[in-house]
């Protein structure tokens, strides 16, 4: 099954067509700057053999050199089955689109894939390779660390790719930090796509909480299906959290001991109606088991 890091990995390319260019800077390939970029079909398949598809498959007109084709794919892991596909997309293209030069990008999040994506793929025999594909890959060990807000601000479309690349960052806090205070005075159809790519890029990492948590106090001025999701998350996180701290004071009024088992129940807790309960108990409670007895 397809994951959400992968999607966005690949689709901030269809969002965002320039933004090779810049990340082709960031990687030290010099490709001339692009004057158009077109976003093709992605179904690789042809009459008779199994499906294939590329994930983003974008036609990119040059000032200089022409047109080539980028192939996009965004890779979450090792996969041996890629050293087979990826010669076949390539291969492919190049026959469909006339000799069109084409060139494989890989989009990765980890660095051992990076590294393994990173190496040559050849096929033929080991004293002479027949075909061999050089993948270019983008990841945590390549793409910049961005903490700064006026960094940010010069290129959203790179500064959200480089985050969700960074996910696994111990320093992702700032990161995600930097980007949503970046996107403070963006345009609403600016900052929306920008603020769900990033949502769907981090996953199910702890990341993708903190930057709900930004987006709910940085993003307030526009409103969208994942915004609003995530504000009301972090309303409701507010609203449980209130309640827990209201519990602990009135346990602690009525002389109630509390154990460090118990305060971690309580501030982990992320229940607003059984919070509630508790409160209700607390008012007449005399100790800790008339709080929480009926839950057990």
């Amino acid at each position: 099954m397809v994951s959400s890091p992968h999607e966005a990995m690949h689709r901030i390319f269809q969002e965002y067509p320039g933004l090779f260019s810049r990340v082709s800077e960031v990687l030290g390939v010099d490709i001339p700057p692009p004057t158009s970029a077109t976003v093709l079909p992605t179904d690789l398949t042809e009459a008779k053999p199994v499906e294939r598809r590329v994930d983003t498959l974008l036609r990119i007109e040059t000032e200089t050199d022409g047109p080539f084709l980028l192939a996009i794919e965004a890779q979450g892991k090792k996969d041996r089955r890629k050293t087979t596909s990826w010669p076949y997309y390539v291969s492919y293209l190049h026959n469909r689109y006339d000799g069109v030069p084409v060139l494989l990008l890989v989009i990765c999040q980890d660095l051992a894939t990076a590294e393994w994506a990173a190496r040559p793929f050849t096929i033929g025999l080991r004293q002479w390779p027949t075909l061999t594909l050089n993948p270019l890959v983008a990841g945590p060990h390549n793409m910049p660390v961005i903490t700064d807000v006026a960094e940010a601000r010069k290129d959203l479309a790179l500064a959200t790719l480089a985050a969700i690349t960074h996910a696994d960052n111990p320093d992702v806090g700032a990161i995600l930090k930097t980007l949503s205070a970046a996107l403070r005075e963006a345009p609403e159809t600016i900052a929306e796509p920008i603020v769900e790519l990033t949502a769907q890029g981090l996953g199910n990492r702890p990341a993708a909480q903190q930057w709900r948590n930004l987006v709910a106090v940085d993003t307030s001025f526009y409103k969208s299906f994942m915004s609003e999701e995530i504000r009301d998350e972090g309303r409701a996180q507010g609203r449980a959290q209130g309640q827990a701290e209201g519990l602990l004071l009135i346990l602690q009024a009525r002389g109630i001991a509390l154990t460090d088992e118990t305060r971690e129940k309580i501030n982990t807790c992320t229940d607003p109606q059984l919070l509630h309960r508790w409160l209700t108990r607390a008012a007449t409670a005399t100790t800790t088991e008339d709080v929480f007895t009926e839950d057990h």
